[in-house]
């Protein structure tokens, strides 16, 4: 942990710990490009993030108790480099706005986006505004149309592929909430029912909403150019995987005024996209330590194979990282897990 920050935590800040906090936030410049700091507002932003520390920290500390398994004074660091600039990112956003925002945050398996979106929360209601943490997976059509999406397409035999959401349901809310209707009914989806299928369950009603943290593994993902399918990576092999690759490409456009509703759209990036089945493992393997079940290591290489093949990372997350149309800011994720590069995407 940064030495000084410690004396932020303890309100005990020194000239020199006040130096340090600003050359830090200085010291990674597109880190501090990509969340809005200069040379001639650091004084300011240090200041808004030092107060929304104490403010942020007792519930910070529950939430990690409960949900991370990482060293806490590590954490400490990522909440101050990382998720409270973020907020506070988000928090003038929406601002200058004035109306809702939505923001999209894209990330393959074990990136973390919900553990982002819930200490955003945390950190957005501390600032005053009203989140809603919405996932793609919220948007699956039922139990009884996958079905019927089965045998219309038998290579959908898993839920999370394009083609597989109700995209007009997605639509709809997503506009009530841009148009601030005060009450909204929000879908919701249970993985577990019909033995791991899911389906949808009991709608939330969530009213006032100032900002919707919008996560997925392909949120804001856009089609490619089809000649992209002419030489792929593994495991898009066979022509009957390029085949189901170009369709799934095609199935994009389906999602394009989904994506229209996004105001930005937040990137992780894993620096190396095999790691997101190295992570897939380790969580499988937590569930089977913890009593629950899990798949067996076969099945998971399997089933993260089966979505490469649909939209691969190096064919559809790459190309965002020189695209600032699309991805407005980009967050390294390091083989580890740790958070790397912070940088908005070149122009």
């Amino acid at each position: 942990m940064y030495s000084w920050l410690g004396e932020i935590i303890a309100e005990e800040i020194s000239e020199l710990t006040w130096q340090q906090a600003k050359a830090a936030a200085l010291g990674d410049i597109s880190r501090a490009q990509a969340f809005g700091i200069t040379s001639a507002n650091v004084d300011m932003m240090i200041q808004a993030r030092s107060q929304l520390l104490k403010s942020v920290l007792p519930d910070f500390r529950q939430f990690y108790r409960t949900n991370l398994r990482a060293n806490y004074e590590a954490m400490l660091v990522v909440l101050w480099d990382l998720w409270l600039p973020l907020g506070m990112k988000l928090a003038a956003h929406r601002q200058s706005l004035n109306r809702p925002l939505i923001q999209g945050i894209l990330g393959v398996q074990g990136t973390g986006k919900t553990t982002m979106c819930q200490v955003l929360s945390l950190i957005l209601q501390k600032l005053g505004y009203r989140s809603l943490s919405w996932s793609l997976d919220d948007l699956y059509k039922t139990y009884s149309d996958r079905l019927i999406l089965l045998q219309q397409d038998p290579r959908l035999s898993w839920r999370g592929p394009p083609g597989t959401h109700d995209v007009d349901l997605g639509l709809n809310v997503l506009e009530q909430i841009r148009q601030g209707e005060t009450s909204v009914t929000v879908p919701r989806f249970e993985k577990s029912l019909y033995a791991g299928a899911g389906d949808r369950t009991t709608p939330e009603i969530v009213t006032n909403i100032d900002i919707v943290l919008f996560e997925g593994w392909f949120v804001g993902v856009r089609p490619i150019d089809p000649k992209a399918f002419e030489n792929t990576p593994p495991p898009i092999i066979t022509d009957t995987d390029k085949v189901f690759a170009r369709d799934m490409n095609q199935q994009l456009s389906n999602y394009l005024p989904l994506w229209d509703c996004l105001d930005s759209l937040i990137l992780l990036y894993p620096t190396d996209y095999r790691s997101s089945l190295t992570w897939r493992k380790q969580a499988e393997q937590q569930m089977v330590a913890a009593g629950k079940s899990g798949m067996s290591d076969s099945q998971i290489e399997e089933f993260v194979n089966y979505f490469w093949r649909s939209l691969h990372p190096e064919l559809f997350l790459k190309p965002m990282l020189r695209s600032p149309s699309v991805a407005d800011v980009v967050i390294e994720i390091s083989p580890d897990r740790t958070f790397g590069a912070v940088y908005q995407t070149e122009c």
